[in-house]
């Protein structure tokens, strides 16, 4: 099982990830195009706001993702030692959109289908990132396609905190 009808090229990165790890409060690895555990989703089911942590496959910690619980939108935020970020709900008329405000770097924003995960991820300028179930023959599997020379940890965890908030019910 990999990626099938891919429509990018180059030196991309291309991850797969299991959908909605955030809810499964277990662990779950994220593997690379050629099936190779490089992260591992560690979930930590016995806190009170969901928290998640992205390791090397050592067990280092690169990234903390947490969901804020007292604010007006659904957010989530990111911590890590560089590019910090807060993932929220920007909505825009009738459509859904992710802003990504990241500390020390350029905002970021998400926009498409975020349900069936058919979407993509900017920066001011291009897109910096595609998200898609299309590629997988299994449903509970999406891949993210992210360009060369991008924060390939940054931008896991944003599909990650997307996931979560466009999931939660």
């Amino acid at each position: 099982m990999g990626f099938r009808d891919r429509k990018g090229g180059g030196d991309a990165h291309r991850y797969q990830l299991v959908q909605k790890v955030l809810s499964i409060g277990g662990d779950s690895w994220i593997d690379d195009e050629d099936g190779n555990h490089v992260f591992k989703a560690n979930g930590k089911a016995l806190h009170v706001r969901k928290t998640f942590v992205l390791e090397d496959p050592s067990g280092k910690e690169l990234a903390k993702i947490q969901e804020k619980v007292v604010t007006v939108r659904d957010k989530m935020h990111i911590e890590r030692d560089v590019h910090s970020a807060t993932v929220h709900k920007a909505l825009v008329g009738l459509r859904e959109r992710y802003k990504i405000d990241v500390d020390g770097g350029e905002d970021l924003k998400a926009h498409g289908n975020f349900v069936d995960h058919e979407y993509e991820i900017e920066d001011e300028h291009h897109t910096i990132a595609t998200v898609s179930k299309k590629w997988f023959r299994a449903r509970d599997i999406y891949g993210i396609e992210i360009a060369e020379g991008q924060d390939d940890i940054l931008l896991l965890s944003v599909a990650i905190c997307i996931d979560a908030l466009a999931h939660d019910h």
